[in-house]
C-alpha cells in the first residue's frame, strides 16, 4: 500500500488483508512487536526509539525480514510503511528471493490530493487530540513523502505492478476500486 500520510493505506490495508486472509505488515507494528519480544533487533530499535530518533534502515529491514519469515506471511502479505524508498524496495525484492517467496505482484497507490490529506489529518488531530497533526506538521510530512516515498511509484510502474486508485469517496467505494484493480 502506497500513499501519502492520511491517504487511507492503513484502513484499506486492513480490509484487504482480512479479505485475502493474509497479514498486514506495518513497520510500526513490527517494530513494537520486536521490542515487546525482546529480539536483538527489537533491543536495538528500542534504544533508538527511546532516544526519540528514527530507527536505522538496517534495523527496520532486519525486523521486516524477521516478520516476512513468519508462517502467516508465506502465502502473501500487505505492506504498510515499508518500503519507504526505492533502496528499500530493492532490498525487499532481494529478501523475498532469498527466502523463496514470490516478488511483489501489486503495488496499490492511493492517490489523494494535498488539501484533502490536510483536511483528513487535521480532522483526525482534532477528534483524537493529537498534537502531531498540526497543519504545519502535516505539510512537512507530505513534503517528506513526496521527496522520499513518491519515487516508489516510478519503481513499481517500471515493474508493471503499480495500480493508482482514487483514494476519495467512502471506505467501501475505495475498497471496491482496489479489488477491481487487483482483478486486472
Amino acid at each position: 500500500m502506497l500513499g501519502a500520510p492520511g491517504s487511507g493505506k492503513g484502513t484499506q490495508g486492513e480490509k484487504l488483508a482480512a479479505r485475502l486472509g493474509i497479514p498486514k505488515i506495518s513497520t510500526g507494528d513490527a517494530l513494537r512487536a520486536a521490542v515487546a519480544a525482546g529480539t536483538e533487533l527489537g533491543k536495538k530499535a528500542k534504544a533508538t526509539m527511546d532516544a526519540g530518533k528514527l530507527v536505522a534502515n538496517d534495523i527496520v529491514i532486519g525486523i521486516v525480514e524477521e516478520r516476512l519469515q513468519q508462517p502467516d506471511a508465506r502465502n502473501g502479505f500487505i505492506c504498510d510503511g515499508f518500503p519507504r524508498n526505492t533502496a528499500q524496495a530493492e532490498v525487499m525484492d532481494e529478501l523475498l528471493v532469498k527466502h523463496g517467496q514470490q516478488p511483489i505482484d501489486h503495488a496499490i497507490h492511493l492517490a489523494v490530493d494535498q488539501e484533502e490529506i490536510i483536511r483528513r489529518l487535521h480532522e483526525r488531530a482534532v477528534s483524537e487530540g493529537r498534537a502531531d497533526d498540526k497543519v504545519e506538521v502535516i505539510r512537512h510530512r507530505i513534503e517528506v513523502y513526496t521527496a522520499e516515498t513518491h519515487p516508489l511509484l516510478d519503481y513499481y510502474a517500471k515493474h508493471n505492478t503499480l495500480s493508482t486508485i482514487a483514494g476519495v469517496g467512502t471506505i467501501d467505494e475505495i475498497f471496491q476500486r482496489i479489488l477491481k484493480a487487483l482483478e486486472q
